[in-house]
């Protein structure tokens, strides 16, 4: 027999019923090839007192044949070596893992990328912190200690309830270098972390720690769609308060970055991360490096150009908004946002809600949704299926008529934006 590779493994698909391919270059290492097309890795070997296991390594896909076998062999040498019977180890431990042990070693394999998130790719650094703390604020906190062979189905709608009532809800919590946390419930925030322990307990399932996965088809409670826009007046309020004579209100990172949310549709992200080598103002876009859905090009209105112009720099600091300490990037835009908007005296207006009504904006004027798609940067834009270099001039046009419309909204003219407070 050949040493097992993967293209053997693919021609076993051709097989009608399951069946075993052997690697003749490690004893007791093969995969179960499944009518279905689907590979199982194991490994086969006898205990110290002559009895027979055999014991599954993972699926195909989620690991290489060589990942599969290196695997292989550090399992079989603890059997040859140390004596040890891994197969009852690990049954041993999975009838007592909690939720809690699950969520940690679930964690620890996303981080090392072997978990993809909806777009086929590994979940970035600041997703990974999203589920992080969704788990370390309300899985935990509800269902750390159960464990998981035990958890039922009425214990994730218990779960969803509980959250969904605030039970885990928290004020004042510390962050990290001091910052408050604001751990809130709701149906969202149900909706939001039950996906999470629903992705959880699939990976359970596949490493074999339960049979099926208690999350599946539990309703989730209705999340809020955030529908609200800003209206003519609305626009003019938040203008006043970002004019020249409202400086008083904020840094100048923070009235930049407050004109920048209005005028280009960005996320927050985008905009607290964004640095000069992704300005592009020759060919009137933002080549953003990074954005929830990878390298995006961004068509961008003249009137954030002019923004740009009178915005901050700090030598040595490439960010757009940099730190107060002159290093980094400025964080606390959110915070000088919802200051603003207490001064404007509107609710519910968050940066979420400036993207919204700038897609809003966009449709008035009778654009198309595949327009506003690629000037928003959504996933099923063309523009941002690839880190162009050279952008289409009708969205580029777009945009233009887009972030003017917004500005003359906000200021009740045309022309260059307010001019910002400088910094000496």
């Amino acid at each position: 027999m050949p040493k097992l590779t993967k293209a053997i493994v693919d021609r076993a698909e051709l097989r009608e019923k399951q069946y075993t391919v052997w690697c003749s270059e490690l004893k007791g290492f093969g995969v179960y090839v499944h009518p279905s097309g689907r590979r199982t890795y194991f490994i086969d070997y006898r205990t110290d007192d002559g009895v027979r296991r055999r014991m599954t390594i993972g699926r195909h896909g989620a690991l290489t044949t060589e990942q599969a076998r290196k695997l292989a062999i550090e399992t079989m040498g603890g059997v040859v070596l140390k004596k040890a019977d891994p197969l009852a180890e690990r049954r041993s431990r999975r009838s007592s893992i909690t939720v809690s042990d699950l969520c940690d070693q679930y964690l620890k394999v996303v981080e090392s990328g072997m978990i993809v998130g909806r777009s086929r790719r590994p979940k970035k650094a600041s997703t990974i912190e999203i589920d992080r703390g969704r788990i370390e604020r309300h899985i935990k906190p509800l269902l750390g200690t159960k464990r998981v062979i035990d958890l039922t189905r009425a214990d994730v709608v218990k779960f969803i309830r509980d959250v969904t009532a605030g039970k885990t809800a928290v004020h004042n919590r510390r962050g990290k270098n001091g910052a408050r946390i604001l751990v809130t419930g709701g149906p969202g925030t149900a909706a939001r972390t039950v996906g999470l322990l629903g992705a959880i307990l699939t990976y359970a399932v596949g490493e074999g720690v339960i049979e099926h996965n208690p999350a599946a088809s539990v309703p989730k409670p209705a999340d809020n769609v955030r529908t609200r826009r800003l209206s003519a007046d609305e626009y003019r309020a938040v203008g006043k308060v970002l004019s020249y004579t409202s400086a008083e209100l904020g840094t100048p990172q923070a009235l930049t970055g407050a004109w920048l949310l209005a005028l280009t549709g960005c996320r927050l992200g985008e905009i607290v991360n964004l640095t000069w080598d992704e300005v592009d103002e020759t060919s009137s876009c933002f080549r953003l490096k990074d954005s929830k859905t990878g390298p995006s090009v961004r068509p961008i209105g003249k009137e954030a150009f002019d923004v740009l112009s009178d915005a901050l720099r700090v030598d040595g600091n490439p960010y757009v908004l940099p730190g107060l300490r002159k290093e980094g990037n400025y964080n606390g835009l959110s915070g000088a946002w919802l200051r603003f908007m207490k001064q404007a005296q509107l609710e519910g207006v968050t940066p979420h809600t400036m993207r919204h009504s700038y897609a809003s904006i966009a449709g008035d004027i009778g654009m198309s949704d595949s327009t506003i798609s690629s000037l928003l940067g959504h996933s099923s834009a063309t523009v941002t299926s690839k880190y162009v270099h050279r952008l289409d001039s009708v969205l580029v046009a777009a945009a233009n008529k887009v972030c003017r419309e917004i500005f003359r909204q906000m200021t009740g003219k045309g022309g260059n934006v307010i001019d910002m407070p400088r910094r000496a």
